[in-house]
């Protein structure tokens, strides 16, 4: 049965209950991957200004935290046009933002692995 609470007003067919729930497992997955994100900005911001330049430590601190507040604005919009593309069997959406996200994590990575072998 259709309600008008679901993401397309109710129009669609109702999926099968374990491509919602995977759904809303990729949907809480994007929000724990915003919290580490987050969590990982706090904790470069909170490193010992003499272990890395500060200004290279407060720039990787901003990259993660920004990093963390798109994952979590944008994982509610992803779940809606998920659901709604499955309500109407309809191709799924692409991950639009997994490669910023995936290039993104990986030069904080690269320059971290730098400043610590130059000892920075």
């Amino acid at each position: 049965m259709d309600t008008p609470t679901e993401p397309d007003g109710g129009r669609g067919k109702e999926p099968d209950p374990r491509f919602t729930l995977a759904n809303e497992r990729t949907f809480l997955t994007w929000l724990s991957t915003s919290l580490a994100l987050s969590a990982g900005g706090v904790a470069m911001a909170a490193v010992s200004p003499d272990v890395f330049v500060p200004w290279m430590r407060t720039l990787l601190a901003v990259v993660l935290v920004s990093l963390s507040a798109l994952a979590a604005a944008m994982a509610y919009p992803r779940w809606r046009r998920v659901q709604h593309a499955l309500r109407h069997a309809a191709p799924l959406p692409p991950p639009a933002l997994a490669p910023l996200f995936g290039y993104g994590v990986a030069a904080v990575a690269l320059l971290a692995l730098v400043l610590i072998l130059t000892g920075r």
